[in-house]
């Protein structure tokens, strides 16, 4: 298991993986509730609220958004997954390898300290972030557990610890066994958007810009005619 570092905690400056999911394929879960338009407009808007308040963090220097949809990085730095055989890291296959390939990249150009961020967190802030790595600082490996307690919305490494984050399936307790320490963090933080459940809950939480402008655009159309 991951000890914490003895005296002061770590600052840091620490450089952020995004892996985010081309809008059309991303939140399907949510297709049986909202029309595809829709769907994608949400999906958009949560990577873009994400991306903007980590760019927004204090403690963060850099900001790595993987996918490939250059237009989901904002004003972030962009790595396309899709990227030729050779370079840093692996291309293609998910999940696990866009953030296997940000992560080799990062180091690959100087990165000490980095943290891999779901791209659906649209109710985070800055503040929420820059907590959440003072509290990881103190520790090699940490974690934070997703809101409904399986998954992981956020997982750190500190410079010069090989890293190799546990994403998907189970993902907190498959951390833990890692060695990953887990750390408290705001609600914000945790309340990753896959279900409606999970988005009503973000809207009462209280979503960034992007995120509040689709879901009023929606509360505006007409019921359907019954």
């Amino acid at each position: 298991m991951s000890q914490p570092r003895a005296g002061a905690a770590h600052t840091a400056s620490w450089t952020v993986v995004i892996p985010a999911k081309a809008p059309a394929r991303a939140k399907t879960r949510l297709a049986p509730h909202i029309d595809d338009a829709s769907r994608i407009a949400l999906a958009r808007a949560f990577a873009a609220d994400t991306v903007e308040a980590a760019r927004a963090a204090a403690s963060v220097s850099r900001v790595l958004v993987v996918g490939d949809d250059p237009t989901l990085a904002g004003a972030a730095e962009f790595l396309d997954e899709r990227r030729p055989a050779g370079a840093a890291g692996a291309a293609g296959g998910g999940l696990t390898a866009a953030i296997a390939l940000g992560i080799a990249h990062a180091r690959a150009t100087g990165a000490g300290d980095v943290a891999v961020l779901l791209g659906d967190l649209p109710c985070l802030r800055p503040d929420d972030l820059d907590v959440a790595l003072a509290r990881a600082a103190r520790h090699p490996l940490a974690f934070v557990v997703d809101a409904d307690g399986t998954g992981t919305s956020l997982a750190t490494a500190l410079a010069g610890t090989p890293f190799t984050p546990r994403f998907g399936r189970d993902s907190a307790d498959r951390h833990r066994r890692s060695g990953f320490v887990a750390i408290e963090a705001s609600a914000r933080l945790r309340r990753d958007v896959d279900t409606l459940a999970a988005l009503e809950d973000a809207i009462a939480l209280g979503t960034g810009a992007h995120t509040a402008h689709v879901v009023a655009a929606l509360a505006d159309r007409p019921a359907a005619p019954s």
